[in-house]
């Protein structure tokens, strides 16, 4: 975890005046994580009961140990994240092989690290201890002592069973021979920056290092060494303040194993990941779980170390970015993609614009309590690499600096009063922004061989421009030509590559060339190689070169919709489907009136002057410029209820709101009205209100269904039926009073057709 794990001397008995001491109670409030579905892992929790009660000091040497189902990974959490556990908390176990029990450990009780505010109080987050890793053990004795304090309330000890882990597809390796089970196949280290990585081993033993001191804080000067490059060595001068924007650099992204290849239970995470804006700076933890892992039990460590997080302290994902083993694996930590700035919980204050990442195992000094151990050369290559590579997504200098501000409420235990600016550099320790000791003296003391070795691997970032091309969702489109650019670096030379073959060698100092394309899709490279021997490559640029015209699939057509009618104004609805072999971007109206619409567009609701033809015409663009046009031509005309031949009894009733100033009635059952007229396309106009029934609606002759015209509010004009045909001709509507039941009344207003 992040904060410190205290190995003890054994102990045989507990016996403080005036504390208070808790054992673990045996049994039945163990929980599990997959409501009963297979899950990556399992947390058991016990409460701590208080034995302060009686002669204590005999009491609770005597009380056996509990037996317990399996678990690897254990510590001691409480209700309040931010109360602090002032005493002593001691654990013993028993070995699930062996059956032999442990000396009693030490586990530290701190608050050094959370999520911030906003995350952790909505979920109830708890304080906890670090945790510790055992191996696979099932027994535990506790003993939580009290330094003249009261413990904080709800103590329990979390057992956590890392489980086999889920077979994920996401891992960057493949698994390395003779290596068995889930964790197993990744046990393999990613390739280190100048060596070999150290083969896995139970016995734990980390490759040699030299003692250092500790290095000193980013206001200071680091000290001077001189090893060759590009094994990490000490910074040899104090880099200036630089900004996230001020160098573009880029390295190659490390291999990588997924959440899914260690076995992350992503039911467990309730919450979307927070974002933000950039990555300014990455914190360097250890997570201080012990060094008694092997590589091959570094994902059951990682699938612990998420499940304590999540479970036990009530946090919505692990807290670390990034996480890397002895061996100089790089796990994903924290979800929500690796290239994305993922709002950790990893450094207390200062989780916003950071990452963290976490070396497994314990590196304090030999003679601290816990003892730990120098860090592998693959495991410093390892977060090295994953540095460097994080922080050239924003153009950040590993070697330089940046300001942040602490985010920490006053009062809450951070480090820096809250609003106040810090410099810190762009690899910093976790004790640069917390007062703790992670990532152990040994560690930090290696932070600028870090810094050296992620400078090492960046290069300047090949930005390039393009123009005569039209961007869309990030490719370009042009019918063949297009000019690539780029800002040259003093005594770099250039290529741009088209498919991987090299297109132009610009001169010295060109900052562009010009590009003529072959129809079809084609990636365009910008390849540099600079004055140092170092290369890199632009990002691919997808460059469609089209000279294909859109096709109008359907041509356009007019025909008559439902709406409110007017003398100059009848809807109607334009429909097309116009298609492109590469990507049609928009369909432009010319006449009767200039409108544009999207590519995917195939209809416009618009309205047409009755009495006179008029032209309906259609642009049709893809992406590259190419056009094709369509159009129709038709007039529009209204033929009022006074035309109509009529049979039965109608009345006349007089109002400004029906089409030329009067509408024709009628309640008598039977009554009829038709309209003959030449034309493709029809509708019937009517008023509209509660009061009033149904028509039977026939075309020429034939019975077509019953009309009712009723509707909740009175509207007059309404356009409420139309018919089609595919060609004009001469065609008879009818409509026939039906006589409804307490409403028989029908208002017409006439009709609108189509020639």
């Amino acid at each position: 975890m992040l904060r410190r794990t205290l190995v003890g001397a054994s102990v045989a008995t507990v016996v403080v005046a005036g504390t208070v001491t808790y054992l673990v109670s045996s049994g039945s409030d163990a929980t599990t994580s997959a409501s009963g579905k297979p899950s990556p892992g399992q947390v058991r929790q016990y409460a701590l009961r208080d034995m302060t009660a009686g002669t204590a000091a005999k009491k609770v040497a005597g009380l056996p140990a509990a037996s317990t189902e399996p678990f690897s990974l254990l510590g001691v959490t409480w209700d309040k994240p931010r109360s602090e556990l002032r005493g002593t908390v001691r654990v013993r176990t028993r070995d699930a092989a062996s059956g032999r029990w442990s000396g009693w450990r030490e586990v530290e009780p701190e608050t050094e690290d959370a999520p911030d505010a906003r995350e952790g109080a909505a979920r109830g987050s708890r304080g906890g201890t670090s945790g510790l890793w055992v191996g696979p053990s099932n027994g535990v004795e506790v003993r939580v002592t009290g330094h003249g304090r009261t413990l904080p309330a709800g103590l329990r000890v979390d057992l956590v069973d890392p489980g086999k882990g889920t077979v994920g597809s996401g891992t960057s390796r493949p698994r390395a021979a003779g290596e068995g089970g889930t964790d197993a196949r990744l046990a393999a280290a990613a390739d280190p920056i100048d060596s070999p990585a150290p083969g896995d081993s139970s016995s734990a033993t980390p490759e040699p290092s030299a003692p250092a001191g500790e290095e000193p804080t980013p206001s200071e000067s680091p000290t001077t060494a001189t090893t060759a490059t590009p094994t990490p060595t000490a910074t040899t001068a104090a880099p200036s303040e630089r900004t996230t924007a001020a160098t573009a650099v880029t390295a190659p992204k490390p291999a990588m194993v997924s959440r899914a290849a260690w076995g992350a239970d992503e039911s467990l995470v309730k919450d979307p990941p927070e974002y933000d804006t950039s990555v300014k700076a990455v914190f360097v933890h250890h997570s201080d779980t012990g060094n008694s892992y092997t590589c091959a039990e570094a994902p059951s460590v990682v699938r612990s170390i998420f499940l304590y997080h999540v479970k036990s302290e009530g946090w919505n994902d692990i807290g670390y970015n990034f996480l890397v083993d002895k061996c100089g694996t790089v796990y994903e930590g924290r979800g929500g993609g690796v290239d994305r700035p993922v709002h950790g919980a990893h450094t207390y204050g200062f989780n916003t614009d950071t990452a963290g990442i976490a070396v497994l195992g314990t590196y304090t000094n030999a003679n601290e309590t816990p003892a730990g151990v120098a860090p592998t050369q693959a495991a410093l290559n390892g977060v090295a690499k994953v540095a460097a590579w994080k922080l050239g997504l924003t153009g950040v200098d590993p070697a330089g600096k940046t300001t942040l501000t602490s985010m920490a409420p006053n009062g809450t235990g951070g480090k820096y009063p809250y609003g106040e600016k810090v410099s810190f550099y762009t690899i910093s320790g976790h004790r640069d922004g917390f007062a703790t000791a992670c990532p152990g003296a040994q560690l930090y003391a290696k932070l600028g061989a870090i810094r050296t070795a992620a400078k090492a691997l960046t290069t300047p970032a090949v930005a390039v421009t393009l123009t005569g091309a039209t961007n869309v969702g990030g490719r370009y489109y042009t019918k063949s030509s297009v000019t690539v650019g780029w800002k040259p670096v003093e005594g770099a030379t250039y290529e741009v590559r088209v498919d991987g073959t090299v297109a132009a060698t610009p001169a010295a100092g060109a900052s562009s060339a010009a590009l003529t394309l072959q129809p079809g899709t084609h990636s365009v490279v910008v390849h540099a190689k600079y004055s140092d021997g170092s290369t890199a490559d632009s990002p691919a640029s997808t460059v469609v070169a089209d000279v294909t015209k859109p096709v109008f699939a359907t041509p356009p057509a007019l025909a008559l919709r439902r709406a409110t009618v007017n003398t100059t104004a009848v809807p109607v609805t334009l429909g097309w489907k116009a298609t492109d072999n590469a990507l049609l971007t928009s369909v432009k109206a010319t006449s009767p009136a200039a409108k544009t619409f999207a590519g995917t567009t195939t209809s416009w609701a618009a309205t047409a002057k009755p009495g006179a033809a008029q032209t309906w015409s259609l642009t049709a663009a893809d992406a590259a410029g190419n056009t094709a046009a369509s159009g129709i031509s038709r007039s529009v005309a209204l033929m009022p209820e006074g035309q109509s031949t009529r049979t039965g009894t109608w009345k006349k009733t007089t109002n400004s709101s029906y089409l030329g100033g009067y509408g024709l009635y009628s309640g008598s059952k039977g009554a009829s009205a038709s309209w003959t007229f030449t034309g493709r396309s029809a509708g019937l106009v009517v008023k509209r209100q509660s009061n009033v029934g149904a028509v039977v609606v026939y075309v020429d002759g034939a019975k077509v269904g019953t009309l009712d015209t009723r509707a909740s509010k009175l509207a007059y004009r309404q356009l409420i039926w139309t018919r089609s045909w595919s060609a004009s001709g001469k065609h008879t509507i009818k409509v026939v009073v039906a006589g409804t039941s307490g409403r028989p009344i029908v208002c017409i207003d006439g009709i609108a057709y189509m020639r």
